[in-house]
């Protein structure tokens, strides 16, 4: 009896051992890579959302996963060595904040997933095979940037019933430029405007590009998004305001630097589901089998301040279909 005692004691330590040894295992980290055109000053609030986004499925960054930035600082020629040294710390998942980065880690890597956050034409840019079934290794969110843009020019039209001529600020080496272009070349002639195309390929030719609007009498500007723009959202407020242009931008954070409208994707809707999608695949998912979402939710935001810094009064019925204003 005693002799069967002993082995059950036995029996139960090195079981107890073994619940202990399993408790002390540690937690495998995985690595996210993030690449980002501009800064994480200009898009804090998007990787808040992200972060937020990847805690909510229980993901915490020190505990289970570590994310590594990457920002090229507006320098889009950066872009393909920051992706090659994501590559070489052989990162579980390339998370790309728009349609440049998502280019540079397509070429980087044929292998590491790669989920877009923010890319306005996923499809015409080569980056997946179709919406519903991707193929390859990149899947994650578009932003409907060509349907948006007749949008934005009708609102442009609303409140300024008069305009006869807008000027397009672009980048024609953006990703999708002449899609979103043409999307808004068949809206103007719709609504009876002119375009005036005003390729703006490096900061240095913003101030040139205001200055040739107000020259050929511009009623309005409408800026298409742009890595070269974001980092310089307050220049170009300011410009629209101080050449007494009303302007509708591509992202939210240009209205909160001073601009006066923006319509569109709800931009930290976005990045929340990219969250989705890294933890999809963190998870074992393929990205080849995980179709590109399309956004759902849109939001408009005035602000009345630049609205009466050129003079310009919104109409109560646009006015009472923000989903925010600032005043």
């Amino acid at each position: 009896m005693k002799h069967i005692i002993g082995l059950l004691v036995i029996f139960v330590t090195l079981a107890a051992c073994g619940v202990v040894a399993q408790a002390q295992q540690p937690t495998k980290i995985r690595r996210i890579g993030f690449l980002g055109v501009a800064s994480l000053s200009a898009t804090s609030a998007r990787i808040e959302a992200f972060r937020h986004g990847l805690r909510e499925l229980g993901n915490v960054e020190g505990r289970n996963i570590v994310i590594e930035y990457r920002w090229a600082e507006g320098k889009i020629e950066r872009l393909p060595d920051l992706a090659a040294e994501l590559v070489r710390l052989k990162v579980d998942v390339i998370v790309t904040s728009s349609a440049a980065p998502t280019r540079a880690a397509k070429e980087a890597t044929t292998t590491i997933p790669i989920v877009m956050a923010n890319d306005n034409d996923p499809v015409g840019s080569g980056h997946v095979a179709s919406l519903a079934r991707p193929g390859g290794n990149i899947t994650g969110v578009s932003t409907l940037a060509p349907e948006i843009s007749g949008k934005q020019l009708e609102l442009l039209k609303e409140i300024v019933p008069k305009l006869s001529r807008v000027a397009v600020l672009g980048t024609s080496t953006n990703s999708g430029y002449a899609l979103v272009l043409r999307e808004v070349e068949l809206a103007a002639g719709a609504f009876g405007v002119k375009v005036q195309n005003l390729d703006v390929l490096d900061p240095k030719d913003i101030e040139n590009a205001f200055r040739a609007a107000s020259k050929e009498r511009a009623g309005a500007v409408l800026l298409l998004a742009s890595p070269v723009f974001l980092p310089q959202r307050t220049q170009i407020a300011e410009l629209a305001v101080k050449n007494q242009l009303p302007a509708i931008f591509p992202q939210s954070e240009f209205v909160e630097a001073g601009g006066l409208m923006y319509y569109g994707t709800n931009t930290a809707d976005l990045f929340r589901s990219a969250a989705t999608y890294v933890d999809k695949i963190l998870k074992g998912a393929k990205p080849a089998d995980l179709p590109v979402e399309q956004p759902i939710k849109f939001e408009f935001i005035i602000n009345l301040k630049a609205a009466k810094q050129i003079g310009l009064t919104i109409p109560p019925n646009v006015l009472a279909r923000a989903d925010k204003v600032i005043k």
